[in-house]
């Protein structure tokens, strides 16, 4: 018999540290808020707002946000409405839609007012880890 103290097989969990990159979750749908959070949160530092206009605000406020996860159809401010003002004041942050619409022509119209992906609802856990990690050095 082994003196050996007995371990718990649990999964590590990783540890974030100061320089753990922030991503801007925008989306009305609480729903999809929880699903991006329980998905990102063990990686990555969350911010999260229902809106355009919040995320434009949040954007101001809170500094080093490295990505943005929005949604397109939003109350207040649309994605698509939102998309060019952020890259606008800040030309060089990275912006995913997140949306409902399948069509090939909002998927367009997105990468042309900026977007630098598309993904699309429902989508799968890892999906989203390995479009962020593309985005997020």
């Amino acid at each position: 018999m082994s003196n050996k103290p007995k371990m718990n097989a649990q999964p590590i969990q990783p540890m974030k540290s100061p320089h753990t990159p922030k991503i801007l979750i925008v989306d009305d749908e609480e729903g999809v808020r929880e699903s991006l959070k329980l998905i990102l949160s063990d990686y990555f530092d969350l911010v999260v707002v229902e809106n355009g206009l919040a995320a434009l605000d949040t954007l101001k406020q809170v500094k080093d946000i490295g990505l943005v996860l929005m949604d397109i159809k939003m109350p207040k401010a649309s994605g698509l409405d939102t998309l060019p003002k952020i890259k606008a004041q800040f030309p060089h942050l990275k912006v995913i839609i997140v949306s409902g619409y399948r069509s090939v022509e909002a998927a367009q119209e997105a990468v042309r007012l900026g977007a630098n992906g598309y993904i699309v609802k429902p989508f799968k856990s890892d999906e989203i880890l390995a479009t962020v990690r593309k985005y997020v050095k």
